[in-house]
């Protein structure tokens, strides 16, 4: 009988290619399918969706299957998927991030924003964060991870959907295991410091801070705190359809009579 193909799975991430959490997935998942990074040659943290218009990128092969690129996490998969790649991967994982990304955090993370890019181009994709503070728990993150690939690669996932997963910073046997969540809220106090240069004129450094404790049960920041994993299915689609229906009620008539001179 033929040997049975094995899943083609992209790596990336937002920490840089040599992260400890994205060599754990190379060769944690090599068991899964076959692993290739292509991720950023330095710390892209919260660069958010960025792609990078107004310079140009160069691929550097550092090893076998892992690339870097002096880009942001969305060009590492643009560039991946379509230069680096021998073909379309059946699963792209970001991370494993080193820290969380919760709530509001999502909008700012290169983690998460390398998943979404991947969903927008059609493959199957998730993000993982280890949320707490180091040392870090990589081994759990990489026992969550063959999990998801496992069940994303025999099951698929739903269209125009990728999953943000927050692994809390325990030892596998510490979990309270697993839920669905949704994206909650997660405000920072005192996250703008100001400071002064060598030369005494004020600057500012934004980081650091205190996060706000989510209160809603069934929330991402709310379950990790319980020790769950968390798994929520973000969708790329922003459109709040509440507000859609509210305001073609409220201004729909108004608006279709308005006219510009």
């Amino acid at each position: 009988m033929p040997e049975e193909k094995k899943a083609l799975i992209l790596l990336t991430n937002d920490d840089g290619v040599y992260a400890p959490g994205l060599r754990t997935l190379f060769a944690g998942l090599a068991g899964t399918g076959q692993t290739v990074i292509v991720a950023p040659d330095r710390d892209n943290s919260a660069v958010s969706h960025s792609l990078s218009l107004h310079r140009p990128l160069m691929v550097k092969k550092l090893e076998e299957n892992i690339y870097a690129i002096n880009g942001t996490p969305a060009d590492c998969v643009t560039i991946g998927l379509e230069k680096v790649l021998p073909g379309k991967p059946d699963l792209i994982v970001s991370g494993i991030n080193a820290g969380a990304n919760l709530g509001h955090d999502i909008s700012y993370s290169g983690t998460v924003s390398a998943a979404k890019e991947g969903t927008i181009r059609g493959v199957p994709s998730m993000a993982l964060s280890i949320a707490g503070h180091g040392p870090y728990h990589f081994d759990t993150g990489l026992q969550c991870a063959r999990l998801m690939a496992e069940l994303i690669l025999a099951n698929g996932m739903p269209a125009d959907c990728y999953l943000n997963i927050n692994i809390p910073n325990l030892r596998p046997a510490e979990l309270s295991g697993l839920k669905i969540t949704r994206q909650g809220r997660r405000m920072y106090e005192n996250a703008l410091q100001e400071l002064s240069d060598p030369w005494g004129r004020p600057c500012f450094w934004i980081g650091g801070g205190k996060p706000s404790r989510e209160q809603e049960c069934g929330t991402d920041s709310f379950e990790t705190e319980k020790n769950y994993i968390s798994i929520t299915p973000i969708h790329v689609d922003l459109t709040n359809y509440e507000a859609l229906d509210t305001l073609q009620q409220a201004w729909g008539n108004r608006l279709k009579e308005q006219q510009f001179s």
